[in-house]
């Protein structure tokens, strides 16, 4: 009778962990579709930098297509770079600290942000606060999409292409100065 109640046991506590992986539809069910048109009027990231110091990576997008952008998002590629050292718990190493990334625009991806609805002709931008921690000279991507997935797709009304960008960021050994004080 023991082992009856044992083995229930066993049986119903593997059918819960069954049943909290992944049940349900696909990642990208609710996606939105469609092509719309957008422009980037400004994308700033100082090209040079120093070690400790805080500086402003930011990103303008404007919707120039007569539909609202359902879900308006920009990937960064480049905050931090890849060593491939067995002996590294997780290989990614940054090269940027993020301090602030763009407010109430986070997604389950780690290098996008979504900043949800942009109504025709309005305006986002995003904008992160990072501290350098790596010296050396880096390129810095970016690219603008109307979704997490795929689905829908922003172009660029100048050029018809997926609007994307990249900063190329000198980030000097020298820290910044520290100031004195009460001099």
């Amino acid at each position: 009778m023991v082992w009856r109640v044992a083995l229930a046991g066993l049986l119903a506590g593997g059918l819960m962990t069954l049943a909290a992986c992944g049940g349900g539809g696909k990642q990208d069910e609710g996606d939105p579709t469609g092509t719309f048109k957008v422009d980037v009027p400004r994308a700033s990231f100082p090209g040079k930098q120093r070690l400790a110091q805080e500086s402003t990576l930011q990103i303008t997008v404007v919707n120039r297509d007569t539909r609202t952008i359902p879900k308006l998002a920009v990937t960064i590629n480049g905050l931090s770079q890849r060593h491939d050292d067995p002996t590294l718990a997780d290989p990614k190493r940054p090269i940027w600290v993020l301090n602030e990334t763009p407010f109430n625009a986070d997604s389950a991806l780690t290098n996008t942000w979504a900043l949800g609805p942009v109504a025709p002709g309005q305006s986002r931008t995003f904008t992160w606060k990072v501290t350098a921690v790596r010296s050396g000279t880096y390129t810095v991507r970016y690219s603008v999409a109307a979704g997490l997935y795929g689905k829908a797709k922003v172009v660029d009304t100048a050029t018809g292409e997926v609007p994307e960008g990249s900063f190329i960021a000198r980030v000097s050994r020298k820290p910044r100065p520290v100031p004195q004080i009460g001099a």
